[in-house]
């Protein structure tokens, strides 16, 4: 779940730079502040909801 967050933040750090005329440097701080697993509801306890909160700062370049 991490590793697709992390493949998640970077596609997003690319599209911003691709519209900024940049392109994604190293990562410069990252961190994991949440995560949850739950009931989807209370009828069906065997399925889970999932959520990761991960936040990754990138550095731009020209």
């Amino acid at each position: 779940m991490v590793a697709e967050a992390t493949k998640d933040a970077r596609g997003v750090a690319q599209q911003f730079a691709r519209d900024s005329g940049s392109r994604v440097g190293a990562i410069r701080s990252a961190s994991q502040g949440y995560f949850s697993i739950e009931d989807v509801d209370s009828y069906t306890p065997d399925i889970k909801r999932v959520r990761v909160v991960t936040t990754i700062d990138y550095a731009l370049e020209k």
